[in-house]
């Protein structure tokens, strides 16, 4: 009888536990997160961000720009401001950069075209207003019910196919740009020969600079400054050859009035004028928004705070998971695309404010120089694990809210028409370099690169040693096959679907990749927790 009575209350009791839990253990941080912002390495950070997130953004939304005429570039960066503003302000996890990222775009631009399916379309606007109310609602339930545990399931597995997954549609996008060029019958053939050219140019110079950080020429300080600020140099570089000589004529951004809305509308959107029927349609479309941000949010916040990263600050998944429902649903009441966690943005983020040191003792141990090699596996100016390893990350909120403030300051007349001289072909270069320097640093790519190697040449150090390489090349196929089921689906009509299959490779992972002949050992090498114990503490630990 107790024991009856006992279990409703304590049910009851674990309502909204967990985020009482994030805001408890960050709190007492909060004014040292503006504090600790006085250090040089949030300049870079700031810089890098801005670039990598900004344009990216815009050009993936170019699709949903010219597909649905309902946003424009001035919706893409408020979305942006709006959610670093939150969640620098209020977020528990300040470090994780949100933004408009490819499978927004690809969700959005879907529920359009199976719209205009239908004889008597609703208003698309109203209609996405209630998708996102629907997935805010989830957000809210999620968060408050602690599901944003199941997180403690999610290993390197699922993290590196989807990791994966992002950087080659980042090159596909990039593609894209320069196909449009090619095949438009208002672009002359030399016009788009000079948009390829750019994009060489950007792609190739900026991982030069790279190369030029992880050299042994120049000093220190001149080798740190090519990896903090070479890609931005490049981009104004390369914007400006756009104008110059036979480049000259490339099309650029396509931007609109500051401030004002596309087409003219109001700013908030009436989605309670929606007839009923078509309310109840947007719930399963909630449902799917629900389920992509739930998987790519979250696992960007553990990239951002992986195990190789030397973090000292709680996180707070539930906090902000309840956060990014109040930015969804936000987006949807302004006509604003949703934002959400950003890969490779947030980890890049992260590492671009680590601080680096002599390692503390010697030798390090084995865990200790894997961590160490794969946060170095970035431009870091020439460093090397073992003379120089990440001994701190200056954890702060200035960053995150500096570059939001920048998409702001984009939005005011002299900066949006500065924006508007920016040629594609450079943002298609700033595509395929993202994705390279993504694919370069990939779990995936790892492994194949290990199958590569001819084996007298791997090093003793090597963390895939323990795994027979046939067990290797088992797991490398499940997880391609993962990513090319993901990839193959979007480009289908069935694109709506994709962020299940992206969910499913976490339930693969936990039941039909252990049954398939891997002992202990060699999961433990090809496989393990994203963050530390200490991150994932804020989800009930690691699986």
């Amino acid at each position: 009888m107790g024991g009856g009575r006992s279990g409703p209350r304590l049910w009851y009791k674990e309502i909204g536990r967990g985020m009482y839990r994030d805001v408890r253990a960050r709190a007492p941080y909060y004014w040292s997160d503006w504090r600790d912002a006085w250090n040089y390495r949030v300049i870079p950070a700031t810089t890098m961000i801005f670039f990598s997130n900004v344009l990216p953004g815009i050009a993936f939304s170019l699709d949903l720009i010219e597909t649905t005429s309902q946003y424009g570039v001035t919706e893409v960066l408020l979305s942006s401001f709006m959610a670093s503003a939150l969640f620098s302000l209020f977020g528990a996890q300040p470090l994780c950069i949100l933004g408009v990222t490819g499978p927004i775009t690809v969700l959005n631009s879907t529920i359009y075209n199976i719209l205009q399916t239908s004889p008597n379309p609703p208003n698309y606007l109203q209609f996405v207003g209630w998708v996102y109310l629907w997935g805010a609602l989830l957000h809210f339930a999620a968060a408050l019910l602690g599901a944003v545990n199941f997180l403690s399931k999610v290993t390197r597995f699922s993290c590196d196919t989807f990791g994966f997954f992002v950087s080659v549609v980042y090159l596909q996008y990039g593609a894209q740009i320069l196909i449009r060029q090619f095949t438009s019958p208002a672009v002359q053939s030399s016009t788009a020969l000079a948009a390829l050219v750019l994009a060489l140019l950007m792609l190739g110079v900026s991982h030069l600079w790279l190369r030029l950080a992880d050299s042994p020429y120049f000093s220190r300080p001149i080798r740190r400054f090519c990896a903090d600020y070479g890609m931005p140099i490049t981009l104004i570089a390369t914007s400006g050859m756009g104008y110059w000589g036979a480049l000259r004529g490339v099309q650029t951004l396509p931007t609109g009035g500051s401030f004002v809305a596309t087409g003219g509308r109001e700013w908030v959107v009436p989605f309670w004028e929606l007839e009923g029927k078509w309310v109840g349609i947007a719930f399963p479309f909630g449902v799917i928004l629900f389920i992509l941000f739930y998987f790519d949010h979250n696992v960007s916040s553990l990239i951002a705070q992986s195990s190789d990263f030397p973090l000292r600050k709680p996180p707070g998944f539930h906090w902000d998971f309840f956060l990014l429902g109040i930015s969804t649903f936000l987006a949807g009441l302004l006509g604003l695309p949703a934002p959400n966690g950003l890969i490779p943005q947030a980890p890049i983020h992260t590492r671009s404010l680590l601080i680096l040191g002599p390692p503390k003792h010697d030798p390090e141990t084995e865990e200790e120089k894997e961590g160490a090699e794969r946060a170095m596996s970035g431009p870091q100016g020439g460093v090397r694990p073992g003379k120089e390893v990440p001994v701190g990350v200056v954890e702060q909120r200035v960053s995150n809210l500096a570059q939001g403030s920048l998409c702001l300051v984009l939005l005011s007349p002299p900066f949006m028409h500065l924006l508007g001289l920016v040629p594609r072909g450079v943002l298609a270069g700033l595509f395929w370099y993202m994705g390279t320097d993504a694919l370069f640093t990939s779990g995936v790519t790892a492994k194949l690169l290990y199958l590569l190697t001819d084996p007298p040449l791997l090093s003793p150090t090597d963390p895939l040693l323990p795994a027979r390489r046939s067990r290797i090349l088992l797991f490398l196929l499940i997880e391609l096959l993962g990513f090319g089921a993901t990839f193959a689906i979007v480009q289908t009509v069935a694109a709506i679907g994709f962020p299940v299959v992206i969910f499913a490779l976490v339930p693969i992972r936990l039941w039909a990749v252990p049954r398939l002949g891997f002992d202990e050992g060699e999961m433990r090498a090809l496989d393990g927790a994203v963050a530390s114990a200490f991150t994932m503490a804020s989800v009930g630990g690691s699986l």
